[in-house]
């Protein structure tokens, strides 16, 4: 990415409320009068090679910045009888899956390492005797370096896992104790060097930006650090400030958060440092070395999307279990209920854990498609697209969207002629709201969502 216009003045017009589409419709689509019948119909007509993720909701300490689903817990037995339900519900995906087979696998949470050595060897058990994993297949895990020893880390490396991604979120000691989240920066250097020594595939490590107490200087330490950790892939995430939905984020005073224009100063000096340093700009919230995987599949046009983010794959593939994962198969998707008692509850009498659904129609495939390829590639050939969807006039199609795209156009945020459509770089900044000129269900009033910066 080259030369950005930070425009302070596109803050206030721009910095909407906005999905980060990581699927269209969003999960709030989503409807309870879900007929299950129709997982079995998109797997059966799914593609052979699909992505699994597995919920692990546990953590030993609550962070005060996390709107993920998770319980906070000392109990380390409530995990293994999390295993056990999980147990069950991949059971029950097992006839659906066994001519399938699984090429990405990825453990989210709350905090899977909050699993010890044996609950990790229990669960790779159970996911190898219920599916047919590749032997190729990218195998990650989302890492919390205060629950992960070097023992564990070898631990995860015998057990097959590939990629690794450290939370590293902010390296100042003031935000850490506004979050509370306390973990020192050589954990963090001797955990990267250790990945290394044992041969992950790829390091990811995370940051946020928006953080409390956060400051260029302070921040321009942290990225600065990061840079030297060399890590094959960074994420910096927008923290969504939401105190209304997550308890826990009305321990963060409003008083100590930036403002929209300091916010900005803080994602314009990261993604600036970022790339100065060598790193493709990836889009949004992702950053990577020239050489990844990521990067290579945005530069070859194969950079895909999902519950996950950015993602080489399983963008129309992606199987989810455990409490509140969500799946989008062949253009149904469907989530598992968010609450523990209750998926505890469906699996003991033998039933999918599902709570909502919905399924896609023509016209929400055709603006995925749209939002995906925007979102990807910053990009849409309108005669390729056309014809893909058979579409017989596409700005008559999407007339609504070229009238909303009109002040995008003006301030120099995107280009639109008869045959294309080109996110500029300054625009990528803002390609969440660009997105949102197409979807149908945010503009009949969806606001349920995060600013866009």
């Amino acid at each position: 990415m080259q030369s950005v216009n930070w425009d302070p003045k596109l803050i206030s017009k721009y910095n909407i409320n906005g999905p980060r589409y990581t699927s269209y419709p969003t999960a709030l689509a989503l409807t309870t009068d879900f007929d299950q019948a129709q997982i079995k119909t998109a797997i059966g007509s799914s593609a052979q090679q699909l992505s699994l993720y597995l919920h692990i909701p546990f953590c030993h300490k609550l962070c005060y910045y996390c709107g993920c689903n998770k319980l906070v817990t000392r109990h380390q037995h409530k995990a293994d009888s999390y295993l056990d339900a999980l147990a069950q519900e991949m059971a029950l995906y097992q006839p659906l899956l066994q001519e399938k087979c699984i090429s990405q696998l990825h453990l989210g949470g709350g905090t899977p390492t909050f699993l010890t050595e044996a609950q990790l060897s229990r669960l790779m058990r159970l996911l190898r005797q219920h599916f047919v994993i590749n032997n190729d297949a990218e195998v990650s895990i989302e890492i919390d370096p205060r629950s992960c020893s070097d023992n564990k880390l070898r631990h995860l490396r015998s057990l097959g896992f590939n990629r690794v991604s450290f939370g590293v979120q902010d390296l100042d000691e003031n935000v850490q104790i506004a979050i509370n989240r306390l973990q020192d920066t050589d954990l963090i250097r001797h955990q990267v060097a250790l990945s290394r020594e044992l041969s992950f595939n790829s390091v990811n490590l995370d940051l946020i930006y928006g953080l409390p107490f956060q400051q260029p200087a302070s921040f321009a330490e942290t990225v600065d650090e990061i840079i030297l950790l060399n890590p094959d892939r960074i994420s910096l995430f927008s923290y969504a400030h939401l105190p209304e939905r997550f308890a826990a984020q009305r321990k963060i005073s409003d008083a100590s958060l930036p403002d929209a224009p300091l916010k900005l100063q803080l994602m314009q000096l990261a993604i600036n440092r970022f790339v100065a340093a060598g790193y493709q700009f990836i889009g949004m919230d992702h950053f990577a070395r020239p050489d990844d995987a990521l990067a290579k599949a945005q530069q070859a046009g194969k950079l895909q999307r999902n519950f996950q983010g950015y993602t080489t794959a399983g963008q129309n593939a992606l199987i989810g279990l455990g409490v509140s994962s969500i799946s989008q198969v062949n253009g149904v998707l469907w989530q598992n209920g968010k609450d523990l008692a209750g998926y505890y509850a469906a699996i003991n009498v033998g039933n999918m854990p599902v709570e909502r659904g919905f399924s896609l129609n023509v016209d929400d495939k055709v603006r995925s498609a749209l939002i995906s390829q925007l979102i990807c590639h910053f990009e849409l050939d309108v005669a390729v697209f056309a014809q893909q969807w058979h579409i017989a006039n596409f700005w008559q199609y999407f007339a609504d969207a070229l009238a909303r795209l009109q002040p995008f156009m003006e301030d120099g945020l995107v280009e639109v002629y008869a045959g294309r459509i080109k996110v500029t770089n300054t625009g990528r900044l803002w390609v969440r709201s660009i997105c949102a000129c197409f979807d149908a269900y945010l503009n009949r009033g969806q606001l349920r969502y995060s600013k866009v910066v």
